[in-house]
């Protein structure tokens, strides 16, 4: 590329290199307003810097996205939507989230970076040390995250913690991942160190440092940090499961002692969640696209209320799924004959009216294939954190945007016992009051719901992944663990199965037939996968899209734009 060009574009490192300097002004410096030569002195500047680092752009993407790239999702008969390229087999260093988490984890480092290497100036001032502590800790927390996703998409990466100038940011290279390592493991910990326990919900707190710790560690499957920065962020005594699962994620609560880590929404702040992904999670009866749906493999996979796998439990009926079923099942996913979003929520194709809940009058099922070739192409529709308000204020809602949650933290403690085959009375605990709670009973009421009660490492290494994925579902975090569990390869080659697309043809083979909406059982394997092929090839339902996942999905490409500009920045293989 023409030295011309690299002087007008810059790259995300070539920008996060530079604004950790310490001096980029021109030589006159006002005194009656702010400049980068002054800033970072008072109380005043330093937490407004702070705030910055909470920026909703900086933590989202491509999270909010990553469950889509899963087998807990589907859009239509497609790999479209925001998981195309994964669920495609066809990320390039060009794909939009490859270079948007890439990008966004950067600038927030040079942010961080920059309050690091200039808060010298509010010492030097005579600020108190607590407080010029307690500023530096968020900093090196919100470093540490940033480079813990950096991590864990890319492997090797840039690190940066210094000022560059563009020449030297130009010949960055990758660094060992193994190093970086450490250096995120020590911003945790100083991070840990100066954090106060409690603080406002959205800046870091001590633990959400700890328990951000922790997940880092799973990332790296580090089992002993893992338990370790667990347990300690238990130990604080600050957090508690929320009784009412399906209240914590409505945009109606805020404060909560469940959540470890969260950036708040506001309609009021006009920090709304995405029109896009309001409009697909809404039936269209609600006016919405009921696009972006769950899997009938998440569907599979929630237990029976005895404990059982759907395809051993003799309380499962595939002719009425939502029965007996863990209680999160009809909280994540719309069970059919009842009221959703002011409406009758039925999708079988001969529902062609439905009951409008506020009229009292039936009117035309948009929710029906039968009547839009639109609906749900599976039948299915998201509950989890979606209520009648996500149809008000034009469709503006303010869910917060959870990070981290205790629940989270419980499981990840009973994963790292279990990998490291340290098998006690709390890890069943930790796991059993996370599935109690779903139940509305606590943990030692273990004759109110189906407790977790083996002991041996291969039984709960199971129980743990289920948990996870019943628990988590919607949360973007299933995407990350067929990664880490070595999975992605075998769940997301699957295919996406969906209703027969004819509603005439469906309803003569299968609604006619009294097998509505699933003809039989499917089995489920080791891994928690369900097998819909031999509905397929008894002809009741369709397949949609193939997932493909190649093994060099494993690691995401450098993107194109700044390895064009950096030519040691040497790409990820099969890219």
């Amino acid at each position: 590329m023409a030295d011309t060009m690299k002087t007008k574009i810059f790259s995300a490192l070539a920008f996060a290199a530079l604004m950790a300097s310490s001096c980029m002004t021109m030589d006159l410096k006002p005194t009656a307003q702010a400049n980068s030569e002054t800033w970072y002195t008072t109380e005043v500047e330093l937490q407004m810097a702070v705030n910055e680092f909470y920026i909703l752009g900086y933590w989202q993407e491509p999270l909010l996205a990553s469950e889509q790239w899963t087998d807990n999702f589907t859009y239509r008969n497609t790999n479209r939507g925001e998981g195309g390229s994964v669920l495609d087999g066809t990320l390039t260093g060009q794909t939009w989230y490859v270079y948007n988490l890439w990008q966004q984890s950067y600038k927030l480092i040079s942010r961080a970076n920059s309050l690091l290497g200039n808060i010298h100036r509010a010492e030097e001032a005579g600020m108190n040390q607590n407080l010029v502590n307690a500023f530096k800790a968020e900093a090196y927390f919100c470093r540490a995250c940033k480079y813990a996703d950096l991590l864990f998409f890319f492997g090797d990466v840039p690190y940066i913690d210094r000022y560059y100038t563009i020449s030297e940011a130009e010949e960055l290279s990758r660094t060992p991942l193994e190093e970086v390592k450490e250096k995120v493991y020590a911003d945790f910990d100083e991070a840990i160190k100066y954090l106060p326990v409690t603080s406002a919900k959205s800046h870091a707190t001590k633990g959400a440092a700890l328990a951000m710790k922790a997940r880092f560690a799973m990332y790296m499957k580090e089992y002993d940090k893992m338990a370790q920065a667990a347990k300690a962020c238990m130990d604080l005594n600050v957090y508690s499961l929320e009784p009412d699962w399906a209240k914590l994620f409505l945009q109606s609560t805020k404060q909560n002692p469940e959540k470890v880590f969260c950036i708040p929404r506001s309609i009021a702040n006009s920090v709304v969640l995405d029109q896009w992904y309001v409009k697909n999670g809404l039936p269209r009866n609600s006016g919405g696209y009921a696009a972006d749906t769950p899997s009938w493999d998440l569907l599979a996979a929630f237990l029976c209320t005895d404990g059982l796998p759907i395809d051993e439990s003799p309380l499962f009926d595939p002719q009425h799924p939502f029965q007996n079923r863990d209680p999160r099942c009809t909280m994540t996913i719309v069970e059919f004959g009842t009221t959703h979003c002011g409406f009758v929520y039925d999708p079988s194709p001969a529902a062609t009216q439905t009951l409008n809940v506020s009229t009292g009058k039936d009117q035309a099922n948009q929710d029906s294939r039968a009547v839009n070739q639109y609906a749900s192409y599976n039948g299915l529709v998201w509950k989890k954190g979606v209520d009648d308000s996500w149809m008000d204020n034009g469709l503006n809602v303010e869910c917060d945007y959870l990070m981290m949650r205790y629940a989270d933290v419980l499981l990840m403690y009973a994963e790292a016992m279990i990998e490291l085959n340290t098998i006690d009375q709390s890890v069943l605990d930790a796991i059993n009051m996370v599935r109690a709670r779903a139940y509305g009973v606590n943990h030692t009421m273990v004759d109110m719901y189906p407790a977790v009660s083996a002991t041996d490492q291969a039984s709960l290494r199971r129980a743990v992944r289920l948990e996870r994925r019943v628990e988590l579902a919607k949360e973007g975090r299933r995407y990350m663990d067929l990664i880490r569990w070595d999975l992605a390869k075998k769940a997301l080659n699957t295919c996406n199965y969906i209703n027969i697309t004819d509603p005439s043809e469906w309803k003569a083979k299968v609604l006619d037939k009294g097998l509505y909406p699933w003809a039989m059982t499917p089995q489920i394997d080791e891994d928690g996968i369900a097998d819909f092929e031999p509905m397929f090839e008894a002809g009741y339902i369709q397949k949609g899209a193939q997932r493909i996942f190649p093994e060099r999905q494993m690691l995401w490409p450098i993107p194109t734009h700044d390895a064009d500009l950096c030519s040691k920045l040497k790409q990820n293989p099969g890219y």
